[in-house]
């Protein structure tokens, strides 16, 4: 079955890096688009962003334009974001997806908490 697996969570100081990985399985990685999305508390999920099956594609949200960057490593079925210049607002749990098959598919989730 889809499986995705996410990673790298933490607390970081505002200004600071944090990469997150999402290990996927269960299907033909390399076909599928792959997303970041991220909850706050009290908020809706919201896309962070979003790249295609090469890489070649990536898009962002506004509010992490400049500072986060998503890529995938085939080889591997994993795909990554880099967050850097960390700010509080940030601070949500962040979810792997794929659509994948018809359906929408989740990881758990690894929360990010920004605070000094």
């Amino acid at each position: 079955q889809v499986q995705l697996v996410e990673s790298g969570g933490g607390l970081v100081q505002p200004g600071g890096p944090l990469r997150l990985s999402c290990a996927a399985s269960g299907f033909t990685f390399r076909s599928y688009a792959m997303s970041w999305y991220r909850q706050a508390p009290g908020k809706e999920r919201e896309l962070v962003a979003s790249i295609s099956t090469n890489g070649g594609n990536t898009n962002y949200a506004d509010s992490v334009k400049g500072r986060f960057t998503i890529s995938r490593d085939n080889t591997k079925n994993t795909v990554y974001l880099q967050m850097n210049s960390l700010k509080p607002e940030d601070t949500a749990v962040y979810y792997c997806n794929g659509y994948v098959y018809g359906y929408n598919h989740w990881g758990q989730g690894t929360q990010v908490t920004v605070s000094s």
